[in-house]
């Protein structure tokens, strides 16, 4: 177990973590023309976030005058329809 902490290999579920922020005001600028999801100025719009990039997504966020307004887990179940029969 000691080599795997000095290697940096194990496992971390925070690097898995994905969250979802809900953003209202964006404007139209240069800087998120580049971006690959469509938003409208009065409506919210969902960016989905890895763990590791959050501080910096909210700093994106509000240079572009956004303001976040819920911040939520993106829950993926495993298995399908859910619907199991065993």
């Amino acid at each position: 177990m000691l080599s795997t902490l000095v290697s940096g290999s194990s496992y971390s579920p925070a690097k898995n973590r994905v969250f979802v922020y809900e953003v209202t005001g964006l404007k139209q600028s240069g800087e998120n023309d580049k971006n690959n999801y469509a938003f409208r100025k009065s409506g919210s719009v969902f960016i989905q976030v890895p763990y590791a990039r959050m501080n910096e997504e909210m700093q994106r966020i509000n240079r572009m005058g956004g303001k976040i307004i819920n911040i939520s887990p993106l829950v993926i179940s495993e298995g399908g329809s859910g619907d199991s029969e065993e």
